[in-house]
């Protein structure tokens, strides 16, 4: 049964001939399974038949190029250009209609973004030339990253030439022909992917299309390769086999597609035969802070609006997409904003969100936290992984099975990592303690939810899951040796997160300089003994704050934090990683001078490269100063003084927040092994890795014990 809330997201709608069990699309996201000849592979069959199976109306096949090699992105990408594609096709086909789902195959050629164009020596086709130059910055991106990225064209550059009219002739015969294949394999529809600066969209799009000939100048013209495959399509399939496109309708960009010329792009497109028209948008920043605007957006609902356009202008089913949760995915279906909601890193995080919906457990929905790692590796042809799901991308490693015989687990640290491994290790059918010192679940991603809202998601997703898996979870209790031991566990796992070192500087212990644990405690509450670094009218407000519960919500802590904080109006925030990027923002964003000092040449090295771009872009633009290449050097009463090089320089300082002097800790799992118990160390207590390998690991040790 349906759970009211969700009545509907959950409900049958028809796409063309089709009808879906839900409202729930997951759109095409590279993969990069496929084998070197394009061919589909069990990773992409066992990713797939994961998503048919936890209650996914539509499937969509990530982008294949339709005329492979040419054309194509990546050697990894499905192929659809000869009948060798056929079996890989008909097996996911068989996989995914067994649990119930639908599935459609997104069809591509890439244009401007060939890169086996350039690997294989051939010129690029588009619209025209010269291309206009994306705007595109490498400045955030380490050796490695641009080593790697430089490697998918094997270091060459690109060279292009406008199309000519045989040559869209071919385009459009190819499309068709990929198409028969789709149908041929007992798929169920096909979506033209005329977005995202592939080759259709720059045909569209006034920027990249400057042509003078019958696919250039007028509206009309600019979309005739696009209607002219629609029509090729449906005269090669027939009218019973659904047809979608995706299009563009904002290109972040002057000269571009707008939503109006979108929506008259999706007229066109209903006119020429479309179905159904998925709405996105496109960005010339793709390498840098325009990739988070899109087609990857970083806020939620990013591009509702963009759907609702489109939606006022045809008659056919609209997708709309863009970082949309379930809560929101209802509304806008309620008010008529779009047909069916998209939702693609969600379902990479959570393949089960439609069966936990249906459930009525919305509790139990892993909500992905926005964190980009997984995209990051299509930049470098690499098959996407996900901090929170430690499924993904793994599909050769067997599945979680229970337990031969239950044992006794205690966990120690109820932050990600801990709790991942609670969750598991229950879910096995072993019987799981979990101690943790702070009143709270959640560890330090609960104290990063301030900076970074979503991580909130995550804490309250795994407190869920405990619960739910029947782990014993004990708070407010500090673990030694001698009590976990009294519990008689048959294995212990320790996940109390790492140590965080104060520099070996003069003025270091100062009161006003705070360690990331102190200024955790401060806003947190969790430890009052923090407050004595603070004056006293600071520490009664902190007092009280911390009597009235208002410090026991995160939400309301970031609220609260807008009209007070326990921090002075300047601040040095030494380390300019994660962490400190983030504190350097969110201190910024509430009126303080902050300047972000960074030991290291780059910003952020532990953030994926999309986050990074942002991160730094939003914090410049809060006025946070980042000085790379800095040495601390002293802490004063009211200034920092550090070295850039061979300079001397200095920054006003009512306080200091060290966010670097972070180590692995594993006094405790040390001191346990003595005493003969068996260990497994997860997350920061092993080794530095913020979120994704604190639930990396702790998924390693759930199911291994």
């Amino acid at each position: 049964m349906a759970a009211p809330a969700f009545s509907r997201l959950l409900a049958p709608g028809a796409l063309g001939t089709m009808t879906l069990r839900n409202r729930i699309v997951m759109p095409a996201m590279d993969q990069n399974s496929c084998d070197d000849d394009g061919h589909l592979t069990d990773r992409n069959v066992a990713h797939y038949e994961a998503r048919a199976r936890g209650g996914v109306g539509l499937l969509t096949l990530e982008t294949s190029a339709v005329a492979y090699p040419v054309g194509a992105t990546s050697r990894h990408q499905p192929s659809l250009s000869d009948d060798a594609c056929l079996p890989g096709l008909a097996r996911l086909a068989a996989a995914v209609h067994a649990h119930g789902a639908r599935m459609a195959v997104q069809m591509c050629h890439h244009g401007k973004t060939a890169g086996i164009d350039v690997v294989e020596g051939r010129e690029q086709i588009i619209p025209s030339v010269p291309v206009p130059d994306d705007e595109r910055s490498f400045d955030h991106l380490t050796t490695d990253e641009l080593m790697r990225l430089a490697g998918t064209t094997g270091g060459k550059m690109p060279e292009r030439r406008a199309a000519t009219t045989d040559e869209l002739a071919w385009v459009v015969q190819c499309f068709a022909d990929a198409a028969a294949r789709v149908q041929q394999a007992g798929l169920d529809a096909v979506e033209i992917h005329a977005a995202h600066g592939y080759l259709i969209s720059t045909f569209l799009s006034p920027k990249y299309n400057r042509r003078t000939d019958e696919y250039g100048g007028s509206t009309e013209n600019r979309a005739r390769l696009l209607c002219e495959v629609v029509r090729a399509i449906k005269a090669r399939c027939g009218d019973g086999f659904p047809v979608i496109v995706r299009l563009d309708a904002s290109e972040h960009s002057e000269g571009g597609i707008t939503p109006d010329l979108a929506a008259e792009h999706a007229r066109l497109a209903e006119a020429a035969g479309a179905d159904a028209i998925h709405v996105s948008a496109n960005s010339p920043r793709a390498v840098g802070t325009g990739f988070t605007d899109a087609p990857l957006p970083r806020l939620p609902g990013q591009y509702v609006d963009f759907a609702r356009t489109v939606k006022a202008a045809v008659s056919v089913p609209v997708i709309a997409v863009g970082r949309i949760m379930p809560e929101q995915a209802e509304a806008i279906l309620a008010d008529g904003g779009c047909d069916f909601v998209a939702m693609g890193r969600q379902l990479l995080a959570d393949p089960d969100l439609p069966e936990r919906l249906a459930a009525g457990r919305p509790d139990l929905v892993r909500t992905c936290i926005n964190c980009y790692v997984c995209v990051a590796e299509n930049f470098w042809d690499g098959a996407p992984v996900c901090a929170i799901n430690a499924e993904l991308g793994h599909y050769d490693r067997p599945p979680v099975t229970p337990a031969v015989a239950a044992r006794h687990v205690v966990v120690v640290g109820g932050g990600p990592g801990g709790l991942e491994a609670a969750r598991v290790a229950a879910g096995r059918g072993h019987r799981v303690t979990l101690l943790e010192r702070s009143p709270h679940l959640g560890g330090t991603a609960r104290f990063s939810a301030l900076t970074t809202p979503m991580n909130g998601e995550l804490v309250r997703y795994l407190t869920a899951a405990v619960a739910d898996a029947g782990v014993d979870v004990r708070c407010g209790v500090t673990a030694t040796p001698e009590s976990v031991a009294a519990l008689a566990p048959d294995v212990v796992v320790v996940a109390t997160g790492a140590r965080r070192d104060r520099p070996d500087v003069p003025g270091a212990d100062l009161p006003h300089a705070l360690s990331g644990d102190d200024l955790r405690a401060l806003l947190t509450g969790d430890d009052p003994t923090a407050a004595k670094r603070l004056g006293l009218g600071a520490r009664v407000l902190v007092g009280a704050g911390r009597r009235l519960g208002l410090t026991d919500d995160m939400d309301s802590v970031r609220r609260l934090s807008t009209k007070w904080m326990p921090v002075g109006r300047t601040v040095v925030v030494v380390g300019g990683g994660l962490v400190g990027l983030e504190l350097g923002e969110f201190l910024a964003e509430r009126g303080r001078t902050v300047t972000v000092l960074e030991a290291g040449d780059k910003l952020g090295t532990e953030m994926a490269h999309p986050r990074r771009a942002r991160a730094i872009h939003e914090a410049r633009s809060h006025g946070v100063t980042l000085v790379t290449g800095a040495t601390l050097t002293a802490i004063g009463a009211d200034t920092v003084t550090f070295t850039v090089g061979d300079e001397t320089r200095s920054a006003p300082a009512a306080h200091v927040i060290f966010a670097t002097g972070v180590h692995g800790d594993t006094w405790l799992a040390d001191a346990l092994r003595d005493r003969g118990l068996e260990v497994h160390v997860v997350g920061d207590a092993g080794e530095v890795g913020y979120i994704q390998n604190a639930v990396a690991t702790g998924n390693a040790v759930g199911r291994s014990v």
